[in-house]
């Protein structure tokens, strides 16, 4: 782990993993989680020779939690400012949740610099919470919900969405830790994020979106709607829908080896 530092001054922690590896791979985490919620494809990008770029968005993990400035905007310069530091290039990026608002942010903003493919996973793009002219996602009231209980009771907020994770049958222990990495966040930052979610709305930087795009959504996720991965797949050119039919919010583990060789067979895939 190293850290870099942002134009605001905040720490990012950074993990670079196999920096001498044939093709990169750069993952962003969820809310409200960490780099560490990876483990179970870290290992396996990196035993096949891939370079596994992550990172701790600003109030999680090991970076910095300032005392505001949590908008996906700030957040997808951040992406922007590790990815210069790295020098990075022709790299494959993939956001989760929160991080795929993020990443689609990103692409957006910063014109997609150095991304040859994009990754979303339960994604909560182009907006997570319904409005008068987009009848999709969640109400905002239910993530108002999530914000008014980080600030009166944080452990009980995390144990729920521990358990509206997954979907299938998993052990206590593995439910128990996703709650853990949740406790390793800050209170500001996990407070400040759940406003971002929402009022963020993605819906003009979405179709900007030019690279290749495989959409890996849980049909039983119970936090951001597998409608919301139909919309998705409307509104970028050359995308690939991966309904993962056992799934919840937790896509990236909930069918674990499925999902990790769908994963790699469209990261495989030539652009």
């Amino acid at each position: 782990m190293f850290f870099v530092r942002t134009g605001d001054g905040v720490k990012i922690a950074v993990y670079d993993l196999n920096p001498r590896g044939k093709q990169t791979v750069f993952l962003v985490h969820g809310w409200p989680l960490s780099h560490k919620m990876y483990e179970y494809q870290t290992e396996l990008l990196t035993s096949l020779g891939y370079r596994v770029v992550l990172l701790d968005l600003r109030g999680f993990g090991n970076s910095d939690a300032p005392s505001c400035r949590y908008g996906y905007s700030q957040m997808a310069d951040d992406i922007y400012t590790v990815v210069r530091a790295l020098r990075l290039h022709h790299f494959i990026l993939v956001g989760f949740s929160m991080g795929g608002g993020i990443v689609t942010r990103y692409m957006a903003r910063h014109n997609g610099y150095g991304v040859k493919k994009l990754v979303l996973l339960g994604a909560a793009t182009p907006s997570l919470v319904k409005r008068s002219d987009f009848p999709y996602g969640v109400s905002p009231e239910s993530v108002e919900q999530w914000a008014q209980q980080t600030i009166t009771d944080r452990a009980q907020l995390n144990e729920n969405f521990s358990r509206m994770l997954l979907y299938s049958s998993h052990s206590n222990a593995i439910v128990n830790w996703f709650r853990s990495l949740a406790d390793e966040a800050s209170g500001i930052g996990t407070l400040q994020t759940a406003y971002a979610l929402g009022t963020e709305d993605m819906r003009e930087d979405i179709q900007k979106i030019k690279v290749p795009t495989g959409i890996f959504h849980g049909v039983k996720d119970r936090v951001v709607p597998f409608e919301l991965a139909l919309v998705q797949k409307e509104c970028i050119c050359n995308s690939t829908l991966f309904p993962m039919e056992y799934s919840g919010h937790g896509v990236f583990y909930d069918e674990l080896s499925k999902f990790n060789r769908l994963f790699l067979e469209y990261i495989q895939e030539d652009c």
